[in-house]
């Protein structure tokens, strides 16, 4: 072989080298779900799951976070991806309370991947059974999740209304517990605080674990004027448990507000993987979701696209497209 030859192939080789990088390049993604444990933390795992299964130039590692948190958290980049909370999501694109400035980087998936219910469980012996009874009494022990996560924030804004407030229910000798989901049902379990109240799809593993334990209880209606607050001044939804959601918490259907989940995105993802991860999502709709979470069972395109809080990311307009479906402006 002369030295021109092996030149000529020497270059051919060097000119090949940068498609073959392209062609085997990985994208790694930042998820930021919730606390572990919880129904995010669970489904966020499942998809990363489905999604790298069917694209593997797409790995996604699942961290911690918060439905307050998250939205800032995509947003500064530090994650990719995340769940997020509509109407708390739609106040940070906003800069509304509880944020300090608009969120301009930050665009969706669209909604309806998981409808979610609030729920507080009270002791049955514990005294009064109505909510607003329960939150104003003197010497209230409840338990609630940490202090970035929308749970709490939404039983702050109840509190608010009743005219309490965590520090008023600490000065009045009672107990406001912030933890994980299994501390909060620990200290439930073992009579630390007699009411929990927290957000979850249904079915929620705590609320099963509660309802086989030797503390049982009952899940309490939301009163009409707590609902109808909720909805004129954040943009909640609201919803019916049935019996048959909890049999061991219910005696029968209770009206309570709810709100629903949305993946956000930071702007600077590209189309073609956001494009991706919709396609995959909109191809396993149904069956496959429900397994990975029962609340994602009825997701659908045409519910995903129902949301006018967080603009759409380019990919994922795409993708519902070709799916025919068009989300808001598209």
């Amino acid at each position: 072989m002369d030295f021109t030859t092996t030149r000529r192939i020497a270059l051919g080789g060097a000119l090949a080298l940068p498609f073959i990088r392209t062609a085997t390049a990985q994208t790694t993604l930042e998820w930021v779900a919730g606390s572990v444990g919880g129904g995010w933390y669970t489904m966020a795992a499942g998809l990363s799951s489905l999604i790298r299964e069917e694209n593997p130039d797409i790995q996604i590692r699942v961290v911690p976070g918060g439905g307050l948190a998250n939205p800032t958290r995509i947003n500064n980049g530090q994650s990719q991806i995340g769940w997020g909370i509509d109407t708390f999501s739609a106040s940070a694109v906003k800069g509304t309370e509880p944020y300090s400035a608009k969120h301009e980087k930050i665009q969706c998936l669209g909604t309806g991947y998981s409808p979610t219910e609030h729920l507080l469980l009270r002791h049955t012996g514990a005294g009064p059974a109505d909510m607003r009874g329960i939150l104003t009494q003197r010497g209230l022990k409840i338990g609630a999740p940490q202090r970035s996560s929308t749970d709490e924030m939404t039983l702050q804004r109840i509190l608010r209304f009743l005219g309490s407030s965590p520090d008023k229910i600490r000065a009045e000798g009672g107990r406001y517990l912030n933890g994980s989901y299994s501390d909060i049902g620990a200290a439930y379990n073992d009579g630390q605080v007699d009411y929990v109240y927290v957000a979850l799809a249904k079915p929620a593993a705590l609320m099963t674990e509660i309802a086989q334990g030797r503390r049982s209880g009952r899940l309490t209606a939301f009163p009409d004027d707590v609902r109808k607050h909720m909805i004129d001044e954040y943009s909640y939804a609201e919803g019916t448990l049935e019996k048959s959601d909890y049999p061991a918490l219910l005696d029968g259907a209770i009206p309570v507000t709810m709100m629903d989940s949305v993946i956000v995105v930071n702007e600077s993802v590209p189309a073609e993987i956001v494009q991706k991860i919709t396609a995959t999502l909109i191809k396993n709709q149904g069956q496959r979701l429900a397994t990975i979470h029962p609340s994602m069972g009825g997701w659908t395109p045409a519910k995903a696209v129902n949301y006018r809080g967080v603009p759409f990311h380019p990919g994922a307009v795409a993708a519902f497209r070709a799916a025919g479906v068009n989300p808001p402006g598209a």
